[in-house]
């Protein structure tokens, strides 16, 4: 006679995020009130599954043609943006696009500061050499000074980095046990992991409710912003975008401060493997849900509106005083604008910008867009859809999905995004919008893509002038569940839209345009089954 299954392995033996879905809208429904009243409920799960997005709220487009100059030039055309966010002018010749994972590998570093923000750090050889690295700089610190100035910042992802016997904690205890006044390593978990579905859901399924999702490399004065990992695929073939920000400090203290405070409202992991709260904050699992989203919006928010309050005063005292430049001075062409989108926190400053932007776009304008995870939020899919200006978008081919050849419910992801590729597609045609709307696929032998943002070239230009690039996929997790950051740049600098004009191109040149006949191949098939819960499960991915 069979052994008796315990109810932890019965629940384990059915679970899929199809099931976890249907749970989350009827225990959310039930309990959302109590958890208002300030009752901690023990089954409040994640916000509902298949919530609408609501329409975006009406923006108006910006003043003048699409190719008109305003007082900053190009850069004038976008200057809304800094009525949201900050806005820090650097010189375009200080920024550097990164085109492949051998240039990202981190391997400055840094007198002052390292500060690291990634959804995990893999376990392999070479992420032990970035750790190795590090750890020869604190100890080249403590050696040549009494008081060692160098700090390491480390920011990660809760239950990806607590994922296994051998996971990000582990790799990084050993510095912590012997540098522990110069290292601080936070473990960012999200309010919405509680409860009882904290109980239940298995390990490898967690990160599907909410993660710490912002990447963000920085040596000093300099960072680097990407959607790039801590793991040796990202260092290898796996496709991602890069961008450098070289002695940009006023940039460098931005996201400094803002890892930080991420930081402040995470698990701090300490040298014998536990984990505890900062002092005054709210637990984030343990804790009143409500209560660990409004102190962990105000902690964040006061870096962004100071930030934001300091360059208006900045920006406007600059333009006050002659434009004259001195020797040796380099022309602050460029425009870096950070945006934020961390939704359950109540921060949603990312897919307001991008909402407008995407409004904006002009009808002689063009618009390139990438994401490794192609699964547009109905909000962005109606701006895409309604919008006039052109739009080419790039994503993964099924061999090139993270997910492909993967085991168990995993190994379907990729047929559902062909799923959801192929409705969009679909959608496109029905509307007669086939000669203005795009869709490519990457295609690389023995790669994996994770490229994600966008480039924007105006009216009569022949390279882009703007770009966003960071961590999100412009779907539900990225606007909903994740912490996610990225920046727009804005630029004059002819060096610099060449390099981006080059970035975009070089990712193009290895897709294919998707027809009709593409979803009528014997292996695009998808699964009767896979379209049944892909409309369950596509918020979780």
């Amino acid at each position: 006679m069979a052994a008796p299954m315990s109810w932890r392995r019965l629940v384990y033996s059915v679970y899929s995020p199809a099931i976890t879905g249907v749970f989350t809208r009827i225990s959310d429904r039930l309990f959302r009130a109590r958890d208002r009243r300030g009752g901690s409920s023990v089954l409040l799960l994640a916000p509902l599954l298949a919530e609408a997005d609501p329409a975006p709220r009406h923006v108006s487009r910006p003043t003048g043609s699409a190719g008109a100059q305003g007082t900053d030039g190009l850069c004038g055309h976008f200057q809304w943006m800094a009525e949201h966010v900050p806005a820090f002018r650097v010189p375009g010749t200080h920024i550097h696009i990164l085109t492949s994972p051998d240039q990202f590998l981190p391997h400055d570093e840094g007198q002052r500061r390292v500060v690291m923000a990634s959804l995990y750090l893999g376990t392999g050889q070479l992420e032990q050499e970035l750790v190795d690295c590090m750890e020869e700089a604190l100890r080249r610190s403590q050696e040549n000074s009494d008081d060692p100035d160098l700090k390491v910042t480390i920011l990660l992802d809760y239950t990806r980095g607590s994922r296994g016997q051998t996971n990000s904690r582990t790799m990084l205890l050993p510095l912590l046990q012997r540098f522990v006044s110069q290292m601080r390593v936070s473990l960012y978990h999200t309010p919405d992991l509680r409860g009882l579905l904290r109980l239940l859901v298995p390990e490898r399924f967690n990160e599907t409710i909410g993660v710490q999702h912002i990447k963000v490399y920085l040596f000093d004065d300099s960072v680097i912003i990407s959607g790039a990992n801590l793991s040796d695929s990202y260092f290898t073939n796996r496709q991602d975008r890069y961008v450098l920000l070289e002695n940009c400090s006023e940039v460098a203290d931005f996201f400094s401060d803002l890892v930080d405070a991420v930081g402040d409202v995470s698990l701090q992991l300490q040298p014998d493997d536990s984990v505890t709260v900062q002092e005054g904050m709210v637990h984030p699992y343990n804790g009143n849900r409500q209560d660990f989203s409004v102190a962990a919006r105000k902690r964040i928010m006061e870096v962004v509106n100071t930030a934001h309050v300091r360059q208006q005063l900045l920006n406007g005292s600059a333009g006050s005083e002659d434009d004259g430049m001195s020797e040796g001075e380099e022309e602050e062409d460029t425009w870096v604008f950070p945006l934020v989108q961390m939704k359950p926190l109540g921060i949603q400053v990312d897919e307001q910008v991008t909402q407008r932007l995407l409004n904006g776009a002009g009808p002689d304008s063009t618009v390139f867009l990438t994401s490794g995870y192609f699964n547009l939020t109905r909000a962005y899919m109606r701006l895409v859809l309604g919008a006039g200006a052109s739009y080419r978008i790039l994503t993964a081919s099924p061999e090139v999905n993270g997910f492909f050849g993967a085991k168990g419910v995993a190994g379907a992801i990729p047929a559902a995004y062909t799923h959801i590729a192929r409705q969009f597609y679909d959608q496109v045609r029905r509307l007669g919008q086939q000669e203005r709307v795009h869709l490519h696929e990457y295609q690389r032998s023995q790669w994996t893509f994770h490229a994600k943002g966008l480039w924007y070239y105006l009216q009569g230009q022949d390279r882009p002038c703007l770009t966003l690039i960071g961590s999100p996929n412009f779907g539900y997790r990225s606007v909903h569940r994740d912490l996610e950051a990225q920046i727009a740049i804005v630029t004059e600098n002819e060096e610099l839209q060449s390099q981006l004009q080059e970035e975009q191109e070089i990712l193009y040149q290895r897709s294919s345009e998707v027809s009709g006949s593409t979803f009528e191949r014997p292996d695009r098939h998808v699964k009767l089954w896979v379209k049944l819960v892909t409309p369950l499960i596509k918020n979780f991915f």
